[in-house]
């Protein structure tokens, strides 16, 4: 179990499997956050994360350097990666191009895959809904789904996460 994807809706509880998934490792575990508390509400959200999260674990907060959040950690420490989502729209707003972050999401994918302790990665299905009224939603929805597709590619196990249940996801090799 090297590198776990978690993907839903808001609020499926994708975070809170994270978090039980961690709970679970004998060693350190490091929660890699990257929201960024520019209003009272997202302020709320953070805090109420933070809350959930035992004391002893580390918390990294980092909105855009995940390579190097990565990199910094022990081998033997779990990580939790919380949220691609939040991360690609934090490239996307400081200018970064599409390519730019789909080679960084396919370089971040592959040292969490390549890790010995597991990477729990947290990220959301924005493609089942209806298509965005904008070129930036339907570009930032396409995107979101190019960096999903990376780490499912590359994880050892894959959910759905719905109303607090998750789904295992079939890699293409095993279907029948």
């Amino acid at each position: 179990m090297s590198l776990v994807l978690l993907i839903g809706g808001a609020r499926a509880g994708k975070s809170t499997l994270a978090l039980e998934l961690a709970r679970k490792w004998a060693g350190g575990v490091v929660f890699i956050a990257t929201a960024e508390a520019r209003d009272d509400e997202m302020t709320a959200r953070i805090d109420a994360h933070r809350k959930q999260r035992p004391e002893e674990w580390k918390t990294v907060e980092e909105p855009l350097e995940l390579v190097t959040a990565l990199e910094s950690l022990a081998d033997d420490e779990h990580a939790i990666v919380d949220c691609l989502t939040i991360w690609v729209a934090n490239l996307l707003e400081r200018g970064h191009s599409e390519d730019e972050i789909l080679a960084e999401a396919e370089r971040l994918a592959e040292l969490a895959a390549s890790r010995k302790a597991p990477v729990t990665v947290v990220t959301n299905e924005v493609g089942l809904g209806i298509v965005p009224a904008t070129p930036l939603g339907r570009a930032y929805r396409d995107l979101l789904g190019g960096v999903n597709r990376a780490f499912a590619e590359r994880a050892s196990d894959a959910y759905l996460v719905v109303a607090g249940r998750a789904l295992t996801l079939a890699a293409a090799e095993e279907l029948p």
